[in-house]
């Protein structure tokens, strides 16, 4: 775990962190997907715990600030699903105390993406105990998203009766999701999404080629953009490349290859492509320019020549209903099949 701040996330940290005195028992931290609220609790966490301080923040090289960074401070407990977990490096169980811990064959199972009620109620204990370096205790609980409604209703408990120098940190990319009374009992900090030049700078410094395009692709979200740099070939798939492409030249693509290669892909991701390719054609069709896949302008005014912007904006609108099948499509190269031909009808 990281102990450091994002560079644009820096300013955020002080204006926060300025009187530690008045902090709330809990902090809902939001903003769009990928800007890096996980990595902002962590370091306030860091912070907080920090016995050294320097100019305000995490020195990084106290023995505290080296706990948390190896993840065994015993006054912080992260609390996440065990989806997440695995995909972050750690080990893939959830033991007794709420953390991970090792399982024989666990890799051959389905991790949970959500978070347990046990691991809320494992939290109880560790409440009651006396803090190691007698200062704060942290909760820090990611996706809060990801609660479901018997762990939400734990976790109101805790809320409604916080323990004495108890601090609960917990991140969200969409807080309307959150029960109300979970929501009405933590402070909201707007974690705002930063940045283009200094988004671009911090892609760049990190080695990645083209900062511009994949940030673009990423929707602005900087992590979500680096993630995606090292995963991928480009920044826009191939089969969405050669689908505008077709589209611009006023013919429809052999939508049963395309599908057959979409089929072997994960839904719910190729379906987010697309649904930016849809926003893309809206602008253009607007005579705006696209957000999403700016290298492919020339492609999409030339295929908004073709098509009209209430049926680009009621494709949106298709397609984001299709999310919802995503996980459970009956036939995944039909289902694909079906989204590619909506989005072509929505041109020819």
């Amino acid at each position: 775990m990281g102990t450091m701040l994002l560079p644009w996330q820096v300013d955020h940290a002080k204006r926060l962190l300025g009187d530690t005195g008045h902090l709330p028992h809990a902090l809902l931290i939001h903003g769009i997907a990928g800007s890096g609220k996980r990595e902002f609790a962590l370091a306030l966490a860091a912070t907080l715990l920090c016995e050294d301080r320097v100019d305000g923040l995490a020195c990084g090289k106290c023995q505290s600030c080296i706990w948390v960074a190896a993840g065994n401070h015993p006054d912080l407990k992260l609390v996440r699903p065990e989806a997440v977990a695995v995909q972050e490096g750690a080990v893939a169980q959830v033991d007794e105390d709420g953390e991970a811990s090792p399982e024989a064959g666990a890799a051959k199972r389905k991790h949970s993406e959500e978070i347990k009620i046990d691991q809320i109620r494992a939290l109880e204990a560790w409440y009651h105990r006396s803090t190691h370096r007698a200062g704060w205790r942290i909760v820090v609980l990611y996706p809060a998203d990801t609660l479901s409604v018997v762990s939400a209703n734990a976790l109101l408990k805790a809320l409604e009766e916080p323990p004495p120098e108890t601090l609960f940190l917990l991140t969200s990319n969409a807080p309307d999701r959150l029960l109300p009374t979970i929501v009405s009992r933590c402070q909201k900090f707007a974690l705002g999404q930063p940045s283009k030049i200094d988004c671009e700078q911090w892609l760049t410094g990190q080695g990645v080629k083209s900062a511009p395009l994949w940030l673009a692709a990423a929707g602005g979200a900087p992590l979500a953009a680096l993630e995606m740099s090292q995963s991928l070939q480009s920044a826009c798939p191939d089969w969405a490349q050669a689908l505008i492409a077709a589209l611009a030249k006023g013919h429809e693509p052999d939508l049963a290859v395309m599908a057959d290669n979409l089929a072997k892909q994960n839904a719910g991701q190729w379906l987010i492509v697309m649904q930016r390719l849809a926003v893309d054609l809206g602008l253009a069709c607007a005579d705006l320019p696209v957000r999403y896949f700016p290298d492919l302008q020339v492609n999409f005014s030339q295929a908004a020549k073709r098509g009209r912007l209430s049926e680009a904006q009621a494709l949106s609108g298709w397609i984001n209903q299709q999310a919802r099948l995503a996980k459970h499509p009956l036939s995944p190269k039909l289902f694909a099949q079906v989204c590619l031909q909506r989005f072509c009808d929505a041109v020819l």
